[in-house]
């Protein structure tokens, strides 16, 4: 009982909190005057006032959160704020059930980008702008700003960060207190933001277009202001732009801090994972080119780099714009595509999958086991770099990767049996575990996920809050041990 009134305390600081979030459309709202600021706010004293009927009967237990109230607080905070933010979709939208306001409001929190909206281009501006604010915040992690926040209402945040941090290397500190460090990312986050919308503008974009996509971008979130994407620009320079942004995006936003701290590059030089992030998705980038124009997708072999880089880069770092219909071309493409947007980016990024940590230790313990098989009197430790991988770590990415996979088949047999196509089914599991937006046949770029029904929806809803919260976050509270005393 004492754990879920601790829980019940921090939630409602949460929603408190996240109540602040609504500014943005409500000013958007009022400049366009597209009609919905009033809705906006009576929907922003609502989660004030649900946070505070939460936070105020609990306020005065000051016992400091554990392990498993973080493990607990995660998985309800991005499945409450998540049904808290329908609230704009349901009373703007006509027709828009809570099925499909739900999914969508995951997409957004989980940056997983995949929409099930038609007519984006006429929707209201804040309600475009909310969409795409999700996709921002859900990006760094809403829990992450909380903890930048709580600690000044009295509040410890250790437990919540170690629980939402993705990856496996979660106790290297940026800073000695743990707020700093969350303020600090926080910092660097926003800077890379305004960075990108400024060049947004600048190729082209208009301001709003701007903010919105940057938004996305940073958060590799992959929503869209426009039914047709990015494709809608049909502009080289912004699809340039976004390349730029959506591989700093797909890279640790540690490394990021650290560079900006120590002003230079130094710091991705010695990152482990961000030399091999680039090589694989660039060169990935230049191979597929090549598969796609002797395939003759495309008459001239730039027309294919171009199209062939804008749309790996965007499915391989989980973010999800898209430019031209990839479910027409070879298959072999489409699908290495959803493959690299289950390793390639770094932990730490604001994207999903398994992480390019993980990739790198399962494929080292792989080649050393089988050095062992040849030299089994060897003593040999697995070595990322000159960091010697303790054995836990390696134990725990095993398991991590078996749960992942197995996750994918069940959701995947799952669609199957409520009668959706093979390649759609796992497809979208794909795509939606490693929260990288479009998957392919009757969730293809040129569609949405609207022609699912509501089993389907909320299949791959799940699929998308697994993805977000690394599969254990979720699965650790269903076991008899977390609820012992």
């Amino acid at each position: 009982m004492l754990k879920l009134i601790i829980v019940a305390k921090v939630f409602g600081l949460m929603l408190m909190v996240f109540s602040v979030t609504y500014s943005l459309p409500i000013l958007t709202a009022l400049i366009y005057r597209d009609g919905t600021a009033w809705l906006f706010f009576e929907d922003t004293l609502s989660t004030f006032i649900a946070g505070f009927f939460l936070w105020f009967p609990t306020r005065n237990n000051t016992r400091e959160l554990k392990s498993r109230d973080g493990f607990l607080l995660v998985v309800l905070t991005w499945l409450g704020m998540a049904a808290f933010a329908t609230f704009p979709l349901l009373r703007n939208i006509q027709g828009l059930s809570f099925t499909d306001a739900y999914f969508e409001t995951m997409s957004g929190l989980s940056t997983t980008g995949a929409t099930v909206l038609a007519g984006l281009d006429h929707l209201p501006p804040a309600i475009n702008l909310w969409r795409h604010e999700l996709n921002w915040l859900g990006g760094m992690g809403i829990i992450v700003l909380a903890v930048a926040v709580l600690p000044i209402l009295g509040v410890g945040g250790r437990q919540l960060f170690m629980a939402e941090t993705p990856g496996p290397m979660k106790d290297n500190k940026l800073t000695p207190r743990i707020t700093e460090t969350a303020k600090n990312l926080w910092i660097v986050y926003a800077g890379i933001t305004l960075a990108c919308i400024l060049a947004l503008k600048l190729v082209g974009m208009s301001w709003f277009d701007a903010i919105c996509h940057a938004f996305a971008t940073l958060g590799l979130g992959g929503f869209s202001t426009h039914d047709a994407s990015v494709g809608y620009f049909n502009s080289p320079a912004i699809e340039l732009v976004l390349i730029v942004f959506m591989l700093i995006s797909g890279m640790n936003f540690a490394t990021h801090f650290l560079a900006w701290r120590s002003k230079s590059l130094d710091p991705y030089r010695h990152d482990i994972e961000a030399m091999p992030f680039l090589v694989l998705i660039l060169g990935s980038c230049l191979g597929i080119a090549l598969f796609i124009w002797y395939e003759n997708t495309y008459a001239g072999f730039w027309t294919a780099l171009r199209h062939v880089s804008f749309n790996l880069v965007s499915v391989g770092t989980d973010c999800g714009f898209t430019s031209v219909d990839f479910n027409q071309w070879p298959l072999f493409a489409p699908l290495w595509m959803l493959f690299l947007s289950c390793i390639s980016v770094c932990t730490g990024s604001t994207g999903g999958g398994i992480k390019m940590m993980r990739t790198l230790i399962l494929l080292r313990q792989s080649l050393l086991q089988m050095f062992i098989l040849t030299h089994p009197t060897s003593v040999n430790p697995l070595k990322l770099g000159k960091l010697v991988v303790p054995p836990n770590i390696i134990l725990s990415v095993l398991g991590f990767i078996f749960v992942y996979f197995m996750s994918i088949v069940m959701l995947t047999l799952a669609l199957v049996f409520s009668d959706l196509d093979l390649i759609s089914s796992f497809s979208a599991i794909i795509a939606c575990i490693n929260n990288a937006g479009p998957g392919l046949g009757t969730v293809g770029p040129a569609t949405n996920y609207s022609g699912l029904s509501d089993f389907q929806t909320w299949i791959c809803t799940l699929a998308m809050f697994l993805g977000r919260i690394e599969v254990f976050t979720a699965l650790i509270i269903l076991t008899p041990t977390f609820w012992r005393k």
